[in-house]
């Protein structure tokens, strides 16, 4: 059985969305061990959960500018849980198996790389993710992110640098 595993690892300093990562590793896990006749309900939590988890990040970025390029991975893994989900409600369900193998690798790379970088971003912002507030009267004014190098944390150029500070 596949399993996701929730450690230090996976965490962005951030705790709300910590919080959100270790529910989306529970329900992960949940799926990825549902018998045949309670996958679907599972799935079906493990969805909705992951809709609003993916809205929730996407609220943040709304209000500190940050890259599209996060939002746009997000739309095509809600896609892809959407097109599988009715591939199993049709009895078809090798997608749905391929999808609790590979989920854990994207989990991984996702947290530790575009969301690792909005957490970075949030707090060096001031944005307190609980209030809906920032720090300082700026804002996200002059701060924003640019670029989808901004949302991997690993800008190699003096250019890179600059784009994403």
């Amino acid at each position: 059985m596949a399993s996701l595993e929730w450690s230090e690892k996976l965490e962005n300093g951030l705790a709300r969305m910590d919080d959100t990562h270790r529910e989306f590793v529970e329900l992960y896990n949940v799926v990825a061990n549902a018998g045949p006749d309670d996958f679907l309900a599972a799935y079906d939590a493990f969805v909705a959960h992951t809709e609003a988890h993916f809205a929730q990040e996407n609220r943040w970025m709304e209000v500190v500018n940050f890259p599209g390029c996060h939002r746009a991975e997000h739309d095509r893994v809600l896609a892809v849980l959407h097109d599988i989900r009715k591939r199993v409600a049709a009895g078809d369900t090798f997608f749905a198996k391929r999808l609790v193998q590979e989920l854990p690798a994207w989990f991984d790379h996702h947290t530790n790389g575009m969301d690792a970088a909005l957490a970075f971003h949030l707090q060096s912002v001031g944005y307190d993710v609980d209030s809906g507030t920032f720090a300082n009267a700026e804002g996200a004014e002059g701060q924003a992110a640019s670029g989808c190098a901004c949302a991997t944390l690993s800008a190699e150029s003096d250019a890179e640098k600059k784009a994403c500070a």
